[in-house]
């Protein structure tokens, strides 16, 4: 075996390839058909999309946990921890059952240069292959068409928002990330489109190879009230849903994905009302606009593009204070910090960014500052740097009823609850 740890495996595999994102199917199926694995004996649920794929995971997660079944989910990025990313039965495996997986796809690898994703993706599905699971939730990393997770076929495709993000991968405009996205449906299998004014691409795409595409607004839609809402889809209609516990009028939508794409394999995972009311109520993700109170009180979200900025602008909006706001953000190159700042111009006091240029694809403070700036007039921006000496100098200042909220890139946020995680009191997560 190369190493022993988990993290000095994950340090090498940081500069196997010298690409940090190289898409393509051809070396991952090449390595997988190398393993050898048993094949994959569960329903395979595969989730892409913009915006609302890891909450469309966690409620697919959360519903299929409380009907009974045994689950196994493959998420990215982390937060915290690196097992975060491949779970079974919701609990992230252990080091040395990813550590093995590790050995496996480099004796079996050659002299091919995998992607740190890579080489992640085959060692959930490695994993998964050993386990005895019902259902298996693969969240697409980037794309679809030529995401590694799209080596597996699976039985149903959900494919939530679309937005411009990872133009550089993906193409400058809707139609063209569309496609991308579509590429995980397959043809003659069910999929399910829950964003709003979905491209032409992904219906041109499912025409053609004939997949069985259910279109939110079309095929199914939501009939909300102030505390419950219907999901009307003809024999599928679920009544008097509860309104789902993380935050955000969005995550009806979400959920509501979810819920059609279980439909779609409901003779093999049966699930009940009860189980689908549990799931939806239960269903968490850390660093989607995760509230911590205080004082002061913390805002945590991952929002990296407008189109998420505008659900963390809209969730702002429909929470009172009577303090100040103030903004910490770090943000990745490629990222529209600027649409962002647009988006978010009227929800803070202060602004804050901080440096993220150590990592890779990193903005350093005070371009960031310079990018946002023309876009916040007459609001102070101030180009704080290190995350770890700007937020005990923010608590120590703010005033009871002001609120944090940092956001932004994953290493943004992942730093701000690593801190509040140590902190001497910790905070309660709502």
């Amino acid at each position: 075996m190369r190493f022993q740890s988990l993290a000095a495996w994950l340090d090498w595999q940081a500069g196997l390839n010298p690409r940090e994102i190289e898409l393509g199917l051809d070396r991952i199926r090449q390595v997988w058909k190398a393993l050898g694995p048993p094949p994959l004996d569960a329903i395979v649920l595969t989730v892409a999309g913009t915006n609302g794929k890891g909450s469309s995971v966690a409620f697919i997660e959360a519903i299929l946990q409380a009907a009974g079944y045994r689950t196994a989910c493959y998420t990215s990025p982390h937060l915290l921890h690196y097992n975060e990313r491949i779970r079974v039965d919701q609990m992230p495996v252990d080091d040395q059952s990813i550590v093995g997986a590790f050995a496996r796809i480099d004796a079996a690898r050659g002299d091919l240069p995998l992607t740190y994703f890579e080489f992640g993706t085959l060692a959930a599905l490695s994993i998964f292959a050993e386990r005895e699971l019902d259902a298996i939730v693969l969240e697409v990393g980037l794309g679809g068409r030529l995401d590694a997770v799209n080596l597996i076929d699976a039985d149903v495709a959900l494919i939530t928002g679309i937005a411009l993000d990872h133009q550089d991968w993906l193409g400058n405009d809707v139609e063209q990330i569309g496609a991308e996205k579509a590429g995980v449906m397959r043809g003659g299998r069910p999929a399910v489109f829950s964003g709003t004014d979905m491209p032409a691409s992904i219906r041109h795409r499912a025409d053609e190879i004939g997949a069985l595409l259910r279109i939110a607004g079309e095929n199914y839609r939501i009939d909300r009230r102030a505390e419950s809402w219907d999901l009307l889809a003809g024999e599928w209609t679920r009544r008097a849903l509860p309104i789902p516990g993380m935050r955000g009028r969005i995550q009806v939508d979400n959920a509501a994905g979810a819920i059609m794409a279980l439909g779609c394999v409901a003779e093999s995972l049966p699930i009940d009302q009860r189980a689908i009311r549990a799931g939806l109520l239960a269903a968490r993700v850390p660093g989607r606009f995760e509230v911590r109170t205080g004082p002061p009180t913390w805002i945590l979200d991952v929002a990296h593009n407008p189109q998420a900025a505008k659900g963390l602008s809209d969730m702002l909006g429909d929470m009172f204070t009577t303090g100040r706001r103030i903004a910490v953000c770090g943000m990745l190159d490629d990222k529209d910090a600027a649409g962002i700042a647009r988006v978010l111009v009227n929800r803070f006091d202060a602004w804050y960014t901080i440096d993220l240029s150590a990592r890779s694809r990193g903005v350093d403070a005070k371009a960031l500052a310079r990018r946002i700036q023309p876009e916040l007039p007459g609001a102070t921006v101030e180009a704080a740097e290190k995350i770890g000496t700007l937020l005990p100098k923010l608590a120590a200042q703010a005033e009871a009823d002001d609120q944090i909220v940092v956001f932004g890139s994953f290493h943004t946020v992942g730093a701000a609850m690593e801190w509040l995680d140590n902190k001497d009191s910790n905070p309660k997560v709502n």
